[in-house]
């Protein structure tokens, strides 16, 4: 049976079918061979998505559309260009902490890469910074979307591993910054080795206008962490006000769009999250065959018989998604393979929170990898640029993040250190 299932997804996989066509048919395919009423397919896929925990994304991609359309993005640049715009190189360690400060808001980094570089890519060529060095910045810096808390695929896979979305969201905030210290580093070398610009210093007046514009658009990632770990609300909960008040803000205070806009924006934000929900929908059902099937059971036993230690698998798995994601999107990588996975990191002594974030780590890669790395597209979209130069730009920040994930890997306390404080 496993080997009918890996031809059915590997034809479809390879003939350029939607993801969510390829694991739909395949499940389904699976089911009749073996017998089971489709209708258990249909059923299995409304079962999993009647989650309290999974409603949390479709709020957080609205909020995300808010930000990028209302105003809040622009504001989030500006404070963050009067505080560390002026050195050499400026406006690219604004590009990483702006991300890093909208990232704590929106968990999706295909939004974060595509709000930032709208307003910074042409500001940095405006200034004669390398236009490889702006897109690689971007797309790099756009990647803490995912790693940053609140984060879209740490969502996903708490409902996989059945894990706690506070606990998983407070690993991810060291490496977060690690991530963001590393870029900023190189930003700094970079910028002075190639005589960059830095921005002017304010007036004592318009840097205090700039701070207080910024107060609304720095109140979100506050509600978002307060509501959240301090036990006001749940994720949804908070990924629901998250979206209400970034409306607000942007409505009342910075007038990004008018209000007879706001259901158009709505409407582009639903569809954005109806294409993630139909994935998910379809891996779950798909996730729900593997399990099934006896691949995960299988795959602890070899595990056990062969006596792989615990680097070792987690050096094979890191290979593993490195290559899965130069050809599949965040999603579809979590859905799949997580289900086969997880069962296996007790046998090893795995703490499954630790692991979530070396899987984040491997997926900020595959944003940033050809062929099929979302960021490297949505920004040569955006900048009218061949993909090619994208990629050349963002091939130092790769080594950097490559580095970061050999660490995260292996020194577990950097991962879990912060949920054990708060939560033992």
């Amino acid at each position: 049976m496993v080997k009918i299932f890996a031809v059915i997804f590997f034809i479809l996989l390879g003939m350029g079918l939607p993801i969510w066509l390829v694991l739909g048919v395949s499940a389904g395919t699976m089911f009749a061979v073996e017998g089971k009423p489709l209708v258990g397919i249909a059923q299995k896929m409304l079962d999993e998505l009647n989650s309290t925990t999974l409603l949390a994304v479709p709020f957080f991609v609205m909020a995300a559309s808010f930000m990028q359309r209302g105003g809040i993005a622009k504001a989030l640049v500006d404070v963050a260009a009067v505080w560390v715009g002026n050195v050499r190189g400026g406006l690219g360690v604004v590009c990483v902490a702006a991300c890093a400060m909208f990232a704590a808001i929106c968990g999706s980094s295909v939004a974060t890469a595509l709000a930032m570089g709208t307003i910074l890519i042409p500001a940095m060529i405006d200034r004669k910074y390398d236009r490889p060095f702006a897109l690689g910045v971007t797309a790099a810096s756009g990647t803490l979307g995912i790693l940053i808390p609140p984060s879209l695929p740490l969502i996903l896979y708490a409902i996989i591993a059945d894990e706690s979305v506070p606990r998983l969201f407070l690993a991810g905030v060291i490496p977060g910054l690690m991530q963001a210290s590393l870029f900023v580093l190189y930003v700094l070398w970079y910028g002075r080795r190639k005589n960059l610009a830095a921005e002017p210093r304010r007036s004592r007046e318009e840097f205090r206008r700039i701070n207080l514009n910024a107060i609304p658009a720095l109140s979100m990632p506050v509600i978002i962490a307060v509501g959240i770990y301090g036990g006001w609300v749940t994720t949804t909960e908070t990924a629901a006000v998250a979206a209400f008040v970034a409306l607000l803000i942007s409505l009342f205070f910075y007038k990004g769009f008018k209000p007879s806009e706001t259901l158009t924006v709505i409407g582009e934000s639903i569809k954005n999250a109806g294409t993630i929900m139909i994935i998910i929908a379809t891996a779950l059902a798909f996730g729900h065959w593997i399990t099934e099937s006896g691949i995960p059971a299988a795959l602890v036993q070899y595990i056990r018989d062969n006596g792989f230690t615990a680097w070792q698998f987690l050096l094979a798995i890191n290979v593993m998604l490195i290559i899965l994601g130069m050809f599949l999107e965040v999603a579809s990588i979590l859905l799949i393979a997580m289900p086969i996975l997880i069962p296996v990191l007790g046998p090893l002594g795995i703490d499954p929170v630790h692991f979530a974030i070396v899987v984040v780590v491997n997926m900020e890669l595959a944003l940033i990898t050809a062929p099929v790395g979302l960021n490297l597209y949505v920004l040569a979209t955006v900048s009218n640029t061949p993909l090619k130069t994208v990629i050349k730009g963002v091939n130092p920040f790769l080594i950097l993040l490559l580095g970061l994930l050999l660490l995260i890997t292996y020194v577990p306390e950097i991962s879990l250190w912060l949920p054990r404080l708060v939560y033992g």
